[in-house]
């Protein structure tokens, strides 16, 4: 596994670290920034997960009157990776 390291735009937290396993599911997911409690459950929801499943279902969330979120560019940057 290689861990990935994405930057975050138009959200509290500043940067996103996962790895991808060679059969395509999600680990040790962390956001650096951002609403700590809500971030580190996304990570444990998503934990052994197929990450396209993951993306399909965060893409498009928002955060109050922001075009994006956490959850979101989770989402983008796990589509990049892929």
């Amino acid at each position: 596994m290689k861990k990935q390291e994405f930057l975050t735009e138009g959200t509290c937290s500043k940067q996103i670290n996962f790895e991808i396993d060679d059969e395509g599911k999600i680990h040790n997911l962390t956001f650096i920034g951002g609403c700590n409690g809500n971030l580190k459950a996304i990570g444990r929801l998503v934990e052994g997960r197929p990450a396209l499943e993951v993306a399909k279902l965060l893409e498009g969330n928002t955060c109050g009157m922001r075009k994006t979120s956490c959850a979101d560019q989770l989402s983008k940057a796990i589509k990049e990776v892929l």
